[in-house]
């Protein structure tokens, strides 16, 4: 059955190199677990942007290529010398016990410049059961009064049913062996204080690799609820550390990986011959390439929210796609209008022109009460009412 599943995500790829899960696709697709275009897309590996781009809607969130550049000077900035500055700041400005430690980087490895598919996947077991042995090693010497600090550790865990690989930045190993996830993020800590959507982003990101890490150990207990987020101070590349309990963003996670549908049931759903191979021609001006790929998107459900916005790449697509939909005006709108799917719809039921079904009943009541609480408001504000559909 896994053979069949990952041929079926081979040929919905495109049998091209698959773009991975991470930390960030994790957290989109569980903001929206309903989704199963992009459930589909992100188990499949597609590259959502390039995707988005052919049908002619590209997405316009993301880094900054010169954002990507400061990163990672920043990062090479914290990291350098086995981290030496890094540490000092954890044990003197954040008490995390780590005396003397043994530093490992556990970043791949392969230079055999081998992209298949096969050798990708090879090299991702190999690393994963090579993290979880260092780190449970780790675990076992830090109860004798050692440290450990393990850069780019590789974790997995289920989403959807399929394993995703997961890559944090560090995991400290404190005396006792308390695991410490640390991650490192280049928007600046100016006057003590971040950029609010950015350190909440960075919050959920973080929550991820916490969870993951228990579920590879199977000891929650032996991972802090605090991650630890570091980041430029001011307009420097001087770091500072800061602590952040993700409790709640775990609690989150966990609800909302434990909804999402199956790939194995979604991918039963779809038409054995569908897929996303896109055209070679760097510009994406193939019209049959185009008519295909939208024909394509058809067959997997959305689930627009105006949030998808800020973190998917299709969402400009999806949202033209849900023009009229009462899905396009929120999550709020959508969750009180349970069963009603258009916007024209919506109408129809407040004004009484349309019946509404068994499911209707309660969304239909609750529009006839606004309408009459605003026509209520016009007659005592003596403003004219205005008929639906006049200009």
């Amino acid at each position: 059955m896994q053979d069949q599943t990952e041929a079926r995500l081979r040929r919905i790829r495109g049998l091209v190199p698959p773009k991975r899960h991470d930390a960030r696709t994790v957290a989109a697709l569980t903001s929206n677990p309903g989704c199963a275009r992009r459930a589909v897309l992100d188990a499949a590996g597609v590259d959502k942007e390039r995707l988005a781009r052919q049908v002619g809607f590209p997405s316009s969130f993301g880094q900054s290529p010169f954002a990507i550049v400061r990163g990672n000077v920043f990062e090479k900035r914290v990291t350098e010398d086995e981290c030496v500055e890094l540490l000092q700041l954890l044990r003197e400005d954040l008490g995390i016990d780590l005396p003397v430690v043994s530093y490992a980087d556990l970043s791949s490895t392969d230079r055999t410049g081998d992209t298949s598919t096969d050798r990708a996947d090879e090299m991702l077991r190999a690393r994963y059961a090579g993290s979880r042995s260092r780190l449970f090693q780790a675990i076992v010497d830090a109860r004798g009064g050692g440290a450990s600090l393990f850069m780019h550790p590789l974790l997995r865990m289920p989403v959807g049913g399929r394993p995703v690989y997961l890559e944090p930045d560090l995991v400290a190993v404190q005396r006792g062996g308390s695991l410490q996830v640390i991650e490192i993020k280049s928007f600046p800590v100016i006057d003590g204080q971040a950029d609010g959507a950015k350190a909440a982003a960075a919050a959920i990101q973080a929550a991820v690799y916490v969870l993951a890490l228990r579920r590879m150990l199977g000891r929650p207990e032996l991972v802090s609820d605090d991650v630890v987020l570091v980041c430029p101070k001011d307009f420097s590349n001087t770091p500072v550390a800061t602590r952040v309990d993700v409790r709640r963003q775990i609690l989150v996670l966990e609800h909302q990986l434990a909804r999402l549908t199956s790939i194995d049931q979604l991918l039963e759903t779809l038409p054995a011959e569908l897929t996303f191979r896109m055209a070679d021609r760097r510009d994406g001006a193939v019209a049959e390439s185009v008519i295909k790929l939208t024909e394509a998107l058809g067959h997997l459900p959305a689930r627009y929210v105006p949030g998808c916005l800020s973190v998917c790449d299709m969402a400009f697509f999806c949202r033209q796609e849900a023009v009229g939909c009462t899905a396009a005006l929120g999550v709020g709108v959508r969750e009180q209008l349970g069963g009603v799917e258009t916007v024209a719809e919506a109408l129809g039921l407040a004004d009484g022109t349309v019946a509404p079904t068994e499911h209707q009943t309660e969304a239909a009541t609750t529009l006839r009460t606004i309408v009459r609480a605003y026509t209520s408001a016009l007659d005592l504000s003596g403003k004219p009412r205005r008929r639906r559909g006049a200009e």
